[in-house]
C-alpha cells in the first residue's frame, strides 16, 4: 500500500516564526516523512529553507544573525515605510536553491494579491525570494511585491495565516499545521492610545483567522509562546525551544496518523 503524503502549513506570526524550526527539528528526529511544505510569512522563510535543503542548525545560524534592521531597507514607495528586499539578498546568498523548480521538498509560499483580495499561492517554478518577499510583505509596513504584470502582493497573513488548503492542495492526505498565532498574547492589557487599540484588534482578527484553517488540517500543533511578542526576534532560542516542546507533545499522535 503506497504511504499517504504528508504536508506542512506553516502559520505567519513574524519572530514566533522561530518556533516552526523547533517543531521541524523534532518531526526529522522522528523520521515524519515531509512530501510538500507550505508557508505563509515567517513561515514561508523557515519553510522555504527546509525545502531548499537546509539543516535546522544551518537556519538557526541565519536566525542567529537577523535583526529588524539587517531584514528592512529604505523603501521609494508610498506604498510601504520599509522595504524587505534585504530578505531576498539574504535568500539568495545563503540558500543552497534560489528558485521553486530546484527545491528538495515541493513548496508554496502563500501571499495575497491586493487588488483582488484573493490567495495568491506561490509554487513550482519560479524566483523563491520573490515569492517569500511577497508573502512577508506586513501591509503599512513593508512595501508591496510587485511582478512582472504589475500586481501588487502583501502578506499572505491577510487572507490565509495557517496555509492549510494550499498545502492539501498541493497533494497532501495528512495535513500537520503549525500555528504560532493561535496561543494568543499573556503580555496584553487595557491598550491606552489608538494605535495600541488598533494593533491589538488586529491581532485579535488574525488569531480567529488562524483558527478558523484549523479545520483542514489533520494534526494542529501550537506552541505555547503566548507570554512572547511577535517582535522579539532576540528570543529565538527560546521559540525553538517552546516549538520543540510542541511538536514533542503531540508527535506520538502525528505517528498513528501517517501509520493508520
Amino acid at each position: 500500500m503506497a504511504r499517504k503524503k504528508v504536508g506542512l502549513a506553516l502559520s505567519g506570526g513574524a519572530a514566533r516564526g522561530f518556533a516552526h524550526l523547533g517543531v521541524l527539528k523534532v518531526l526529522k528526529e522522528n523520521n515524519i516523512p515531509i512530501d510538500f511544505i507550505a508557508g505563509t510569512s515567517a513561515g514561508s522563510f523557515a519553510g522555504g529553507a527546509f525545502a531548499a535543503g537546509m539543516s535546522i542548525n544551518e537556519i538557526v545560524k541565519i536566525g542567529e544573525k537577523i535583526s529588524w534592521f539587517k531584514i528592512s531597507g529604505l523603501s521609494f514607495s508610498a506604498k510601504g515605510l520599509i522595504s524587505n528586499a534585504p530578505i531576498a539578498h539574504l535568500i539568495k546568498e545563503r540558500f543552497p536553491h534560489n528558485r521553486f523548480e530546484d527545491l528538495m521538498i515541493p513548496f508554496a509560499a502563500v501571499a495575497t494579491d491586493l487588488e483582488t483580495g484573493k490567495e495568491k499561492v506561490f509554487k513550482e517554478a519560479g524566483d523563491l525570494g520573490f515569492a517569500i518577499c511577497a508573502s512577508c510583505a506586513i501591509p503599512g509596513i513593508f512595501a508591496p511585491l510587485q511582478d512582472t504584470d504589475g500586481r501588487l502582493y502583501i502578506d499572505g497573513g491577510v487572507v490565509s495565516p495557517v496555509p492549510t488548503e494550499a498545502v492539501r492542495g498541493m497533494g497532501a492526505d495528512i495535513v500537520i499545521a503549525v500555528d504560532v498565532i493561535s496561543s494568543g498574547a499573556t503580555y496584553w492589557g487595557k491598550p491606552s492610545t489608538l494605535v495600541g487599540i488598533i494593533f491589538q484588534s488586529g491581532m485579535m482578527l488574525l488569531r480567529t483567522a488562524s483558527q478558523h484553517q484549523h479545520f483542514q488540517a489533520d494534526v494542529v500543533v501550537i506552541p505555547e509562546i503566548a507570554h512572547l511578542r511577535p517582535d522579539e526576534i532576540r528570543k529565538m532560542n527560546e521559540f525553538v525551544e517552546l516549538g520543540e516542546k510542541a511538536a514533542a507533545d503531540q508527535i506520538d499522535q502525528i505517528k498513528r496518523i501517517i501509520e493508520s
